[in-house]
């Protein structure tokens, strides 16, 4: 590592993206601003040519972090964290992410005027379709009263188009794990990602433990992201469909006082179990066992959290069901 240390350790996590460095890596390292940050690929016990793309070129420009093994999205960006030294600010880029021009500048100025911001993102386009907000983000996430995520710009899988209509900062509930600024401090002592995630929803359930603990989560589109999408499992497979379910359950069994979470449960499998009958009535049947399977395995996860918060951050939250399939609402800007 160099030691010459940035405000910004800008982390992407790599295992066995060749391409995606080759496409990607490129317009981070000039779109970046290189006097306040620095680019570090954190390899995930890659076996490809990817790091020997990186080593050739961007010789001093972006630092490797190698592991042994893959230790999945979570543990990957907490290792990783932890071996970047002191940076006052990190941010989790995906390896399938573009950044406009000046997009460090922009978050890391909003973070530095602002002390109560714990985490931040950018807006977040759709790489193939720049016009279109992305799925995974757009312009800053929600938690509805029964856990669904949703964002400004996305309801479930109806993204809107990008007319400038959530342009203002605003304080969301979660911030997208493809592109997340958060201060380094708050998240060593929110303890980093759940490891036992691996892959999806991690980033929500760090988000609520940093509301938890009274910073605020802020979203600020005058930094842009375009997105790719779906690089490391692709949306309908059934074991993203397992991973969704049980970080889901998971979630609000933590950061639920317990007061709450066993209701807030019960009414999650009664949604779920609609879920897996719209999987078996379409055929999809690995998705329906999927479902089975998260449900088995939340079961045996849930004993590693015995502590639980005293709020409910989400008991009045809107209720995203009732107002996408039964109002029609498909716009944020449609909601109460």
């Amino acid at each position: 590592m160099t030691d010459t240390l940035k405000d910004i350790a800008v982390i992407i996590l790599n295992w066995n993206g060749e391409q995606l460095l080759k496409e990607f890596l490129p317009t981070v390292v000039d779109n970046s601003d290189s006097r306040i940050s620095r680019i570090v690929v954190a390899d995930n016990g890659s076996d490809d040519a990817s790091l020997d793309f990186v080593a050739s070129q961007f010789d001093g420009r972006v630092d490797i972090l190698r592991f042994d093994k893959n230790y999945g999205f979570a543990e990957g960006y907490n290792r990783a964290i932890e071996h970047v030294g002191d940076y006052k600010y990190v941010v989790l880029l995906n390896s399938d992410v573009a950044v406009a021009k000046g997009w460090d500048r922009a978050l890391f100025d909003y973070m530095e005027a602002n002390p109560e911001a714990g985490a931040c993102q950018p807006k977040l386009l759709s790489y193939k379709h720049p016009n279109y907000f992305e799925y995974a983000g757009a312009s800053g996430g929600y938690l509805d009263r029964n856990g669904y995520p949703y964002c400004r710009g996305r309801i479930f899988f109806t993204c809107e188009e990008d007319s400038g209509q959530y342009d203002d900062i605003a304080e969301i509930f979660w911030a997208t794990g493809a592109c997340l600024m958060i201060k380094r401090s708050v998240y060593l002592s929110v303890g980093g990602l759940d490891k036992d995630f691996f892959a999806h929803m991690e980033e929500i359930d760090m988000c609520w433990r940093i509301n938890l603990a009274g910073y605020k989560v802020v979203v600020v589109p005058q930094a842009v992201a375009y997105h790719l999408g779906g690089a490391s499992l692709s949306a309908g497979t059934s074991q993203k469909t397992y991973l969704n379910f049980r970080n889901n359950l998971l979630m609000l069994h933590k950061n639920l006082p317990r007061r709450d979470y066993r209701w807030a449960l019960i009414k999650r499998r009664l949604y779920d179990t609609i879920a897996w009958l719209r999987y078996i009535i379409s055929f999809e049947f690995r998705n329906a066992l999927a479902v089975l399977r998260a449900h088995r395995d939340y079961a045996k996860m849930k004993k590693n959290y015995a502590s639980h918060p005293d709020k409910n951050l989400i008991k009045d939250n809107t209720n995203i069901l009732v107002e996408y399939y039964i109002k029609r609402h498909r716009k944020f800007s449609q909601l109460k």
